[in-house]
């Protein structure tokens, strides 16, 4: 299917960047499955495709939106969605949970993104659109190396470093400048400040108060982190 079918199965218009990003085969990440980390993967991280090394975030192919996109307006899927709600997915959380363009909350030419929970009658609201959705992820790549998974800091910097060389045409200037100041500092080891005075250690080019102050002053959005019910079930 391609994504013409795919508006007009489902009555409303991709962003013109998402569509320049299937044009320039920044969605072309294959079909996943039990061999793609260790076959497909490695082909892709020299010219990375969209947010692919994002944490907890799985970019569906053209097949795999047009299926889920299909799921989520079945009247008997679980988590019985008020039809009056378009969500048509891109990506996936590794737990089911789907980023989604938000066609019915779309403002003076702004598609929201939102996370669609699986487990809970809940959309949360990300960006006020694609291109600031993407900025904020790179920044929380940015900030958050994978210590868990021992990721280097030369393979951490070399993933960024890639990663921007494939974005940046697709951020505004000052967006793609910010991130490339960033990725020229000092890696630094930081902790975010957690409930009951617990704190957790961090590694990466810039701290959580910084990502929020850059997020608050690049990309405001009021509805940001906000959620709402997108079942009236129950």
């Amino acid at each position: 299917m391609t994504l013409s079918e795919i508006e007009s199965k489902h009555g409303f218009i991709y962003p013109a960047l998402y569509r320049q990003l299937e044009r320039d085969g920044m969605l072309a990440v294959g079909e996943y499955g039990p061999d793609w980390y260790k076959l497909v993967y490695p082909t892709l991280t020299e010219r990375p495709t969209l947010l692919l090394h994002a944490d907890d975030f799985e970019l569906l192919n053209i097949k795999a939106v047009a299926e889920e996109a299909d799921t989520l307006r079945d009247a008997d899927d679980y988590r019985q969605i008020d039809p009056a709600f378009r969500f048509i997915p891109f990506a996936q959380t590794g737990a089911g949970d789907h980023y989604c363009f938000f066609a019915s909350g779309q403002h003076d030419g702004d598609m929201p993104v939102v996370l669609l929970w699986h487990d809970q009658n809940e959309a949360q609201y990300l960006a006020k659109n694609l291109q600031d959705f993407v900025f904020h992820m790179l920044l929380n790549s940015m900030a958050d190396q994978d210590t868990y998974n021992e990721v280097s800091d030369e393979a951490f910097r070399e993933q960024l470093a890639n990663t921007l060389g494939t974005h940046a045409r697709y951020l505004t200037a000052r967006q793609a400048d910010v991130l490339q100041t960033l990725l020229a500092r000092d890696i630094l080891d930081y902790e975010v400040a957690l409930p009951k005075g617990r704190k957790q250690a961090h590694r990466g080019l810039l701290t959580d108060i910084e990502l929020a102050r850059l997020r608050a002053e690049l990309i405001p959005y009021e509805k940001f982190d906000t959620c709402f019910a997108y079942s009236a079930a129950g």
